[in-house]
């Protein structure tokens, strides 16, 4: 059975907030990236953004699409850079099954959460969700102002 992962450690490259203000996450999932080397260097100096970013399942792997990391003006002049390449997401087998049958069964979107450095290498952290309609960000932005209310209610009392 396919556990969650744990979140992302504090070695965060680039996070996604949009995602969780237009989305409800209900699960979480850590992949690994295929990576080319000016990928790696521009990552380390931070150049990446992952807005409007989302996992393209296709013939049974994930592509991730829409992130873009910008090359470093000293990459290697041998090689054409393009920065919004799709990119080849590695996961575990029955894991893929999971996310597969959540997409094309259940209507889930599959969102990247956040880029971030694991044991040297760079994982990206998926969220699984359900898209959130204009009424419910208006539940939650209402719900955290009044968390925000209380917390100076009760440091002032």
């Amino acid at each position: 059975m396919a556990t969650p992962k744990k979140k992302a450690s504090s070695n965060t490259i680039a996070q996604n907030k949009k995602a969780r203000h237009d989305y409800f996450i209900e699960d979480t999932y850590e992949a690994g990236l295929a990576l080319e080397g000016w990928e790696v260097k521009s990552l380390r100096a931070g150049k990446a953004q992952l807005v409007d970013s989302y996992v393209f399942l296709k013939n049974g792997e994930a592509f991730l699409i829409g992130v873009v990391i910008t090359p470093l003006l000293t990459a290697s002049t041998h090689i054409n850079p393009d920065a919004r390449r799709t990119r080849k997401l590695l996961l575990h087998r029955y894991e893929l099954d999971k996310l597969i049958g959540a997409v094309e069964r259940k209507g889930y979107t599959l969102l990247a959460l956040s880029l971030y450095w694991k044991n040297g290498r760079v994982k990206v952290q998926l969220g699984l969700g359900k898209g959130k309609k204009q009424h419910d960000k208006r539940a939650t932005e209402k719900d955290r102002d009044w968390a925000r209310q209380k917390q100076r209610i009760m440091s002032r009392g």
